[in-house]
């Protein structure tokens, strides 16, 4: 079958086919099986007005809300989170005028500092295989001149704006993390800034092969939380009890998910649970995410003594991760840096 007509797509489809041809039949039904979902969920909804709210019992809900969400799925929604809609959509028309370009200018290096990316160029098999593309794009760069310029100012205009609220909302949820656990929540991750944190604007064209393909392959995030904004055409799905199960999606509320570094700094309490993106046969899909990281040379640290995990630094794990994905062809994480490290 061919793939759709369009120069604006990456070629994905020949990265497909010549990944299925040489797959066997166990990892074929083994890539079936783990596109499976089992149901549909809501996440936890919590209101932020609770944060802001001068009734001392009504934030300490709130806070307590958003912990035990990330303690029990690891991802929640949220509401009255301060940014606006008019907002979300500027950006969304912006990102998709984005993902409408040639492939050829999409990829040239000086649009938006060589920041763009498609597929996995490190896939042996189908079950490491991501049908998709997408801008990462480092907060700092996104003002730096090349950047963004002449037809795309209105882009840098609103990644800029989104960047900004994304901060502050990242920061405050963080912040009252922090606080469950009896830490001062003031300043709290340390090293994070525009410097150090991501927006990724991500684009999953349909697949004419199947439904059963992963937009994004199971992965966990290699940040302290991650702040989501997607479209309503759904395909997030989550491990919950050993089971996958898909995310309703909720045109009123943003997605936020606890990365690793935030499990690690918690002792475990948090949890970084492993998600991933299915592809929709028929239609586009588009997210936008946050990414809250700190410095490289910053040391992750524990909340609380002892702690499970080697001390060790953001760059260290990034590069034990890339490492891992390079040889292994998948992310490993966390149980890298446990002191009673198990057999990998």
């Amino acid at each position: 079958m061919k793939a759709r007509d369009c120069v604006c797509d990456p070629p994905l489809a020949d990265s497909y086919q010549e990944l299925s041809y040489k797959s066997t039949q166990a990892e074929l039904r083994q890539h079936d099986q783990d596109c499976e979902a089992i149901a549909e969920c809501e996440l936890p909804m919590i209101d932020l007005r609770g944060l802001r709210s001068c009734n001392e019992e009504e934030r300490h809900a709130c806070v307590e809300a958003i912990a035990k969400a990330s303690t029990e799925w690891g991802f929640f929604q949220v509401m009255n989170h301060g940014i606006s809609r008019e907002l979300l959509e500027e950006m969304w028309r912006e990102q998709i005028k984005l993902f409408e370009l040639p492939f050829e200018k999409k990829a040239r290096s000086t649009l938006l500092n060589d920041s763009y990316r498609w597929g996995t160029p490190t896939a042996t098999s189908l079950q490491q295989f991501s049908w998709s593309e997408a801008f990462h794009v480092p907060i700092a760069k996104i003002s730096e001149k090349g950047s963004c310029h002449g037809e795309f100012s209105s882009l840098r205009d609103a990644m800029e704006k989104l960047a900004a609220a994304m901060s502050e909302l990242a920061t405050t949820l963080a912040g009252a993390l922090a606080e469950s656990l009896g830490y001062d929540s003031w300043g709290f991750p340390e090293s994070c800034n525009k410097s150090t944190c991501f927006l990724r604007l991500n684009h999953y064209p349909p697949c004419p092969f199947s439904s059963d393909i992963f937009g994004l392959m199971p992965h966990t995030d290699s940040d302290f939380l991650t702040i989501l904004n997607q479209d309503q055409v759904g395909g997030l799905q989550l491990m919950k009890d050993s089971k996958w199960v898909a995310v309703k999606p909720n045109p009123s509320a943003l997605i936020v998910n606890i990365g690793d570094l935030f499990q690690a700094w918690s002792n475990d309490v948090y949890k970084s649970v492993e998600h991933k993106v299915m592809i929709n046969s028929k239609r586009d899909r588009y997210s936008i995410a946050y990414f809250l990281c700190p410095s490289y040379e910053s040391t992750i640290g524990s909340c609380k003594k002892p702690s499970i995990y080697k001390d060790f630094t953001f760059g260290e794990y990034r590069k034990q991760v890339q490492e891992d994905v390079k040889t292994t062809g998948q992310k490993i994480g966390l149980p890298r840096f446990l002191l009673q490290n198990i057999s990998l």
